[in-house]
């Protein structure tokens, strides 16, 4: 495992997050998003799945490339949350990924894109 306070990218204040719709509309009712990955909830994985811009092309392409129903990107200020983000690789790698360690406040989302994955 690797973790780091600092992912060396150029940008590490904005955070990305891709997610159904669905569940995005359900965390805008309830003030705060809570799933960490696909089926999965923050409960079950103890953070949310983040990633960097650069980042979110791969991850879309290797878990919702069968995603039939909408897709957003959660573009996130961490500036904007009051709970920890590690940067970490717990696959073995070296390429880190900021995990969002508590709920997602729907006012630390700045933008939310429509997202589609590329083939």
């Amino acid at each position: 495992m690797t973790r780091g306070d600092d992912a060396g990218a150029a940008d590490t204040r904005t955070i990305f997050h891709i997610a159904f719709a669905r569940d995005w509309e359900e965390a805008k009712r309830n003030g705060s998003y809570r799933m960490s990955t696909r089926g999965l909830t923050l409960d079950d994985v103890g953070f949310i799945h983040g990633g960097f811009a650069h980042q979110v092309a791969n991850v879309g392409a290797a878990f919702y490339a069968d995603v039939d129903e909408p897709l957003v990107v959660l573009v996130i200020d961490r500036d904007r949350l009051d709970v920890p983000v590690v940067f970490e690789n717990l696959e073995g790698g070296d390429e880190l990924f900021p995990h969002i360690y508590g709920p997602l406040p729907v006012g630390a989302v700045t933008e939310v894109r429509t997202f589609a994955v590329e083939e």
